[in-house]
């Protein structure tokens, strides 16, 4: 039996002092071919553990519905972590944060409206017992204190920065020991009064996080623990981006300096993030300090590790850092992953998404507009449909409430586009024959931090013109799951088609390699590379290239699929290239690093 332990004010493995060296690495942002690679890049840096969450979004996807095999299958993650030599760090909280969709919570909880989440309500507390009945018994032969590598398990995850209630957090805690972890448990908050005192409890390790104001952050921190070893469970030392703003980046030097300052205190670190890894599908979570902020499909977070796992100016800073302090490599590092640029593909083939409604969906007849987790719908897009009568002259259109971009149509033609963070009314007339309007909105990913956490997809209050409220809906939900898409029919694409479709071509691979999916002259859309949802484009930015992970080509033809919600470019082709492109760059300012004046965490 190994187990970590607190005595004397500092972690003990073994009977000997024991310094906490993690790398955050989330195996559902990595293909599990790359898992080995990333973390031997982990040891060769002189890191002794690896750190992940566990979404349960993306292990219970829908109520009752458990996955943990593929890149889901994180008994397999801490196993290959275990036989490299790492020990494991695991943060299970039924939230995680994460810049994750909905901060992990599956969006089907929100089918309750009257459910608490986060909180001591019996109805959500339900069901995380019954998801914590399959994880855990999956995670209990792993801990330490059974010959596994985890050496500790998150109780709830920044929890202070929500909420206080301690019966909640106590309630976790007791569900985890009776389910058989007896191995350290802790939970993690911001250096402030209000972080500590809400997301804390008596008898059960802290752990704090921050980016930058060592000293001031460890006092704030002593002020409620004095004798707790000092570990910093997320050293930021880079950051995420959104939609609309430059991709971040922090100056490897200013990384090194406030890691030596963290050591020189004699503290233990978790670096958030070793390896960002990317948001694939539809999992990127958003922001909402003062308006709503999406977050990219990279989520290369300017970590020591690129989003396709190269190794950076912060790598070699950390590095060296660590070798002042006697860290030495525990490992070489891996052979290069080839990148391959593979050049134009032509999408020639079309199928226009109002061509394929009945395909894709079974509509469902409502008086009124519902958002789509009411459907039974997480993720995705939701179409909402019905008859106008005329005349009318000269009147606004409102969507009350859209979460979180729509795009209207009158008879088949585009009225405008209402935004979450723009939500402006749409000039509207309508002939005296009447019209058909349809409504397509996206969801664009749930809030992971904040107050704002609750945040239901679609319209979640009605439409109306001018003040009346319009009633007698065909809601048809498109969630656009990779099964769906074979069923498509695409034709050649030789006419022009205006408005959302699909598109399809194939790229012949000879050697497999990873590389980078340009949608230049593209505006705004999905991307599928052989079923795989790579996760979303948009022409706004900052990010202009997906990543393609080698292992998800094979030799021979790969079928690439685009739902592009405006009109294609003249010329309906994509390019594969060498070369990432993050968009334009911005120096992070001090707000990004500390919870004292930032506006979202991870």
């Amino acid at each position: 039996m190994t187990l970590l332990e607190i005595k004397n004010g500092q972690y003990v493995l073994d009977d000997q002092p024991f310094r906490i060296l993690s790398g955050a690495i989330h195996y559902f942002r990595v293909v599990p071919e790359y898992w080995k690679d990333r973390l031997q890049k982990l040891k060769a840096c002189g890191f002794n553990t690896v750190e992940t969450y566990i979404p349960w979004n993306f292990h219970e996807p829908k109520e009752g519905e458990f996955v943990f095999d593929g890149i889901a299958d994180v008994a397999s993650f801490i196993k290959l972590a275990q036989e490299m030599g790492l020990y494991v760090i695991v943060r299970p909280s039924p939230y995680i944060c994460a810049e994750w969709e909905f901060g992990g919570l599956p969006a089907w909880l929100l089918k309750d409206s009257d459910m608490g989440l986060r909180c001591y309500d019996p109805a959500y507390l339900a069901k995380v017992d019954r998801y914590y009945d399959v994880l855990i018994p999956k995670l209990v032969p792993l801990l330490s204190s059974n010959g596994g590598p985890i050496l500790a398990v998150q109780v709830e995850n920044e929890y202070g920065s929500f909420g206080n209630d301690t019966s909640y957090l106590e309630y976790l805690r007791d569900g985890l020991v009776a389910r058989g972890v007896d191995v350290l448990l802790f939970t993690s908050d911001g250096p402030t009064d209000e972080m500590l005192i809400g997301g804390t409890m008596d008898g059960v390790h802290a752990t704090v996080n921050f980016g930058s104001r060592v000293a001031e952050s460890f006092a704030k921190f002593r002020e409620h623990r004095e004798h707790d070893p000092l570990m910093v469970m997320e050293y930021w030392n880079g950051w995420f981006d959104h939609w609309m703003e430059p991709h971040h980046v922090r100056e490897a030097s200013d990384v090194g300096q406030v890691l030596d300052e963290m050591l020189e205190a004699g503290s233990s670190i978790n670096m958030y993030m070793f390896h960002g890894g990317t948001n694939f599908g539809f999992y990127n979570g958003a922001n909402h300090p003062e308006e709503y902020q999406p977050t990219v499909t990279s989520y290369d977070y300017d970590a020591m590790l690129t989003e396709w796992g190269d190794l950076t100016s912060k790598y070699e800073a950390v590095r060296e850092v660590f070798e002042k302090h006697g860290i030495k490599p525990g490992c070489s590092l891996p052979e290069p992953i080839s990148k391959c640029a593979y050049g134009q593909v032509t999408l020639a083939q079309c199928s226009p998404l109002f061509d394929e409604l009945d395909t894709l969906s079974t509509p469902v007849e409502k008086a009124f507009i519902q958002p789509m987790e009411k459907f039974g719908q997480s993720y995705g897009f939701i179409m909402y449909s019905t008859w106008v009568k005329g005349p009318r002259k000269g009147q606004k259109l409102y969507i009350q409430d859209v979460h979180d971009r729509a795009q209207v149509f009158l008879d088949g033609k585009l009225l405008g586009v209402v935004e979450r963070w723009n939500p402006q009314p749409l000039d509207i007339s309508v002939p005296k024959e009447g019209a058909r309007l349809d409504i397509l909105v996206e969801n664009m990913g749930r809030v992971n931090y904040g107050p704002f956490l609750r945040d239901p997809k679609g319209i979640t209050e009605g439409v109306r013109i001018d003040n009346q409220f319009q009633y007698g809906w065909t809601i048809r939900t498109l969630p656009l799951e990779p099964a769906s898409l074979s069923e498509l029919n695409f034709t050649k694409g030789e006419e022009k088609v205006q408005g959302p479709a699909f598109y399809r071509g194939y790229v012949d691979v000879e050697q497999v390699g990873d590389t980078f999916l340009r949608v230049d002259g593209w505006k705004k859309g999905v991307v599928w590379v052989n079923g795989f949802n790579l996760g979303r484009y948009w022409e706004a930015g900052p990010q202009q290239a997906l990543y393609v992970p080698g292992p998800l080509l094979h030799k021979g033809r790969n079928e690439i699929i685009l739902f592009e919600l405006h009109d294609a470019p003249e010329q309906a082709v994509i390019t594969l290239v060498d070369q990432p492109d993050l968009g334009s760059t911005a120096l992070l300012d001090e707000r990004h690093l500390n919870f004292v004046t930032e506006e979202g965490s991870d």
